[in-house]
């Protein structure tokens, strides 16, 4: 991927984190003013959503870091570990949100309706316009940003639709149950999010790719005799890279040799990967990974 991708996705980040702050501030006074917990709780959950994107701003920035002596594929994995940070914060954020909306089950609260649905209508509308920054950007980090507003929206239109209805029929309980429908949903992707980054972290094969079709791949050029140490693993969950020992017959000459390398190189290319690192070994010979 581009590196003027990465400054845009930057530039987004920065541009949706300042409409969240601005919002959250707004949050915090309407959930008081409307005494609602579904408003007081999208207000925890969106402060939560501005420390993630802060850091996510942060970390999207340090990716685009070119590789140095320590670390040698570059800083994009770093935009990962944002990732996860944001996972964290959302999973702790909704946590919160099912301990104030419990209680309120059992003793619901009045709230202020007309409030409700007018915060409803801003919030739709500010985190719409953040969404629409994000809605073309890729990587793990990009995502999960971008799950914090799709699941901010729906929230709202959730509120709005109760707001509606609180201004007719004065049922409370509306609340707090919403809350708690808005929070199982988000902790459901949170977790799927968590898998996701635990693969990338543990060096899993990238979604998607399939290790057997690459390596049936190379077995079918003339003259491979076998593949070993064949590994293949993602940076961040975007930018994939493959590492592999080829074994060749013994009698190759110098032009087949050059062959085969170029051949190999253009069967990768024929899959999404960033980067490879090939060894070809003489049949018979010591591999010293072995």
């Amino acid at each position: 991927m581009g590196h003027g991708h990465h400054q845009d996705s930057s530039e987004n980040i920065k541009v949706a984190f300042l409409l969240n702050l601005s919002f959250t501030i707004l949050e915090f006074l309407g959930g008081y003013f409307t005494n609602s917990a579904a408003i007081f709780a999208d207000a925890v959950h969106d402060l939560g959503d501005c420390l993630a994107l802060a850091q996510a701003w942060y970390f999207e920035r340090l990716s685009l870091r070119e590789g140095d002596v320590r670390y040698t594929y570059g800083y994009k994995r770093f935009s990962i570990f944002g990732a996860l940070i944001s996972s964290v914060v959302l999973l702790v954020s909704s946590t919160f949100i099912l301990i104030e909306s419990i209680p309120r089950l059992i003793s619901p609260e009045t709230t202020y309706a007309p409030g409700i649905v007018v915060f409803a209508v801003v919030g739709v509308i500010v985190n719409g316009a953040a969404m629409f920054r994000l809605r073309h950007l890729k990587g793990l980090n990009a995502r999960v940003v971008a799950l914090h507003f799709l699941e901010d929206i729906l929230g709202w239109i959730a509120v709005l639709i109760m707001g509606t209805i609180l201004l007719f029929k004065e049922i409370y309980i509306l609340d707090p149950i919403l809350a708690i429908i808005i929070t199982v949903y988000i902790l459901v992707n949170v977790f799927k999010n968590i898998k996701g980054l635990f693969a990338v972290f543990m060096q899993a094969v990238p979604k998607g790719l399939d290790l057997k079709e690459i390596e049936k791949a190379i077995k079918g050029m003339g003259k491979v005799k076998d593949i070993h140490h064949l590994h293949l693993w993602s940076l961040d969950g975007e930018h994939h890279v493959l590492t592999a020992h080829i074994v060749v017959d013994c009698d190759i000459t110098k032009e087949d040799y050059f062959s085969i390398k170029n051949k190999v190189k253009e069967v990768i290319a024929k899959f999404p990967i960033y980067h490879s690192t090939i060894e070809i070994e003489l049949e018979g010979e010591s591999c010293r990974m072995k």
